[in-house]
């Protein structure tokens, strides 16, 4: 019997901004000059065609426009992107679809026109409400921005926002981050994204590192913070996301249980099960704008590199996902979504009980609240 096939996502990428952040590390592009904007979502259509031949008649779930900034294009051009896409593929009734936003009104456009596009979940890039952290975070909002972002949200009918916040800012002391969430809940989000400011290759910040918090203070944050967002009916159930209840992010959740998402769009990566449960197929587009338009034109396959996953990887891959999940994971979706016994793990469950780092569920495993502070420990004990 064949095994159901997982759930089916898309991520497109829109990699401009309009500043370069000194912290990120995604794929995106200070904007200079003019947007291509109908060549590029034409090149989207295009890409989408390349890869549909894999995905047989399995309906969209969830999509994610992500960057850069996709805000920094036109309602007009989401219309006409979503159009193209629900002709060539069937999408399901309640889809899940999500745009990311930044507050400063020189990226955003109108919400409303967003929303008659068919967006109908926003995520908000607010990071924090003090004004001398978004200027050391390079960020070219202001706290009153978010504030009259949020109200826009709210008069284009957009309830279902999130609000993305850091912590661990340099400087930052732990009454300041609880601060923050403070401000973020008297905006009365459905969704909020609380994670730690890390320092990742290839950044500014990792080149010329800031003065960050020390590891107790951190902790301190990420604890008090939780607490008062528990207080608040935010319920965390992954690593770095809080939502009331009926609010979580479907898209998220998709790739955090090993679903599969096609990757559309400069530097996407996509993951989709193929022919069989043990055949995963990773992709990732190229990165750089020009050349992903260049190859897109006229392209009559997938372009980017594309590998399998090889069975000894999948452990690790699916792990690397299911464990930051606070619930964790049934052993019958392992053996679903990877095509592997679940018996050939005993070992390092064990090891990883013996750690006081994993426990048993009814039906599978989770990290203990050790287990979550020492997550990469954790995950790498299912390297191959």
């Amino acid at each position: 019997m064949t095994a159901p096939a997982p759930p089916l996502a898309l991520y497109v990428h829109m990699p401009w901004c309009v500043r370069k952040c000194p912290y990120c590390d995604f794929n995106s592009h200070q904007l200079k000059g003019r947007r291509p904007d109908a060549d590029y979502i034409d090149a989207l259509l295009r890409d989408f065609d390349t890869e549909k031949a894999l995905l047989g008649d399995r309906r969209v779930q969830t999509v994610f426009f992500g960057g850069g900034t996709p805000s920094l294009f036109a309602p007009e051009e989401f219309a006409h992107l979503l159009a193209g896409l629900k002709q060539r593929i069937e999408f399901t009734p309640d889809a899940e679809i999500t745009l990311e936003a930044n507050p400063g009104t020189v990226e955003r456009g109108n919400f409303a026109g967003y929303r008659d596009a068919g967006v109908n979940r926003v995520s908000l890039g607010a990071q924090t409400f003090e004004p001398r952290a978004l200027q050391l975070l390079g960020r070219i909002h202001s706290a009153d921005d978010t504030l009259r972002a949020v109200h826009e949200l709210r008069d284009a009918r957009l309830g279902n926002f999130n609000l993305d916040l850091m912590y661990g800012l340099p400087g930052q002391r732990p009454q300041a981050a609880l601060s923050d969430v403070e401000s973020a809940l008297a905006l009365g989000p459905a969704h909020i994204s609380h994670y730690q400011l890390t320092l990742e290759p290839g950044t500014v910040f990792h080149a010329r590192p800031p003065q960050l918090p020390d590891e107790e203070d951190v902790w301190r944050m990420q604890t008090e913070c939780q607490e008062l967002l528990a207080a608040a009916g935010y319920g965390q159930y992954e690593v770095s996301a809080y939502a009331r209840d009926g609010a979580r992010c479907r898209h998220n959740l998709n790739y955090w249980q090993f679903g599969d998402y096609v990757g559309l769009g400069a530097g996407a990566h996509g993951k989709l099960t193929v022919s069989a449960p043990d055949r995963v197929l990773r992709t990732v587009k190229p990165k750089q704008p020009r050349e992903y338009l260049q190859l897109m034109h006229g392209a009559t396959g997938p372009i980017g590199d594309r590998r399998f996953v090889t069975p000894p990887q999948l452990p690790f891959e699916f792990m690397l996902n299911s464990l930051r999940l606070n619930e964790g994971f049934a052993e019958r979706d392992y053996q679903l979504r990877t095509g592997l016994p679940v018996a050939g793990l005993a070992g390092r469950f064990a090891a990883a009980v013996g750690r006081g780092l994993l426990e048993r569920t009814a039906d599978g495993w989770r990290a203990t609240e050790l287990g979550r502070r020492f997550l990469n420990d954790l995950q790498a004990g299912f390297l191959e």
